[in-house]
């Protein structure tokens, strides 16, 4: 009966966006959602998003000044660097190599880098966070990684090469929306607007248990927490953060 009514419900909202999937099956709606659309939108939401986790954020990475090495620079790859949301976070004079795989940030991003002086910006990759083949093996000493495991084509490659590219001793931060409890009313929501919220929200997924690849990963510690973000109408308000030690 609950699967019946999810994809009943699921085809009632499909109906609704009938535009948007027309507009994909002619292959528009992609182009103009990846240079357009979720740069606006990742903007606008970054900000009320930054307000509901600022605290949280800034316990996150309290302890990124630890992680400097003997010559006491502080190296930090970015996963999916986005509008620049965590700049303000990182501590004074690190160097910050930034990656994503959509090159139309640049506007935001700019923004952000003039209101974050504080930090060294080192280079700026168009790379998926699966294949950074452009950073040597062992060679930073943080890799951050934020709301960008839930449109990640391979959540466990993103995972492996933030392994290859850490120091012995580095670590993988996190903060990411994940699935709600299975057998909640909220988990049920998810599953109808997943296909629908993923064509528009340029392949975010809803349902993903993301804290089980990190327990999967080769990491030698792991420190994860489970918390909600109160974001009120949105499916995606359970969040894990955390960092997890090379």
């Amino acid at each position: 009966m609950r699967e019946a009514s999810i994809l009943l419900l699921r085809a009632c909202l499909a109906l609704l966006a009938m535009p948007i999937y027309l507009l994909s099956f002619l292959g528009i709606w992609q182009p103009f959602c990846k240079k357009v659309f979720f740069p606006y939108f990742l903007e606008k939401f970054s900000a009320v998003h930054e307000r509901k986790t600022k605290k949280h954020k800034q316990e996150l990475f309290r302890n990124l000044p630890d992680l400097k090495s003997p010559s006491g620079e502080l190296k930090l790859l970015e996963i999916g660097t986005g509008c620049g949301a965590n700049f303000q976070f990182y501590p004074p004079a690190c160097k910050v190599t930034c990656s994503d795989i959509n090159p139309h940030f640049q506007q935001a991003l700019s923004r952000s880098m003039y209101k974050n002086q504080h930090i060294y910006y080192e280079r700026f990759l168009v790379a998926a966070g699966e294949d950074l083949h452009q950073v040597p093996s062992g060679s930073v000493d943080a890799v951050i990684c934020t709301l960008v495991l839930c449109s990640a084509r391979n959540v466990d490659g993103i995972l492996k090469e933030a392994l290859r590219v850490l120091r012995p001793g580095g670590a993988f931060y996190f903060l990411e929306h994940v699935a709600a409890d299975r057998s909640s009313w909220q988990y049920f929501w998810q599953q109808v607007l997943y296909p629908t919220w993923k064509l528009i929200f340029d392949g975010c997924c809803l349902t993903r248990e993301i804290w089980k690849n990190l327990e999967a990963a080769n990491f030698s510690e792991l420190n994860l927490k489970h918390f909600r973000v109160e974001l009120p109408w949105m499916p995606i308000q359970p969040h894990i953060l955390g960092y997890a030690v090379k």
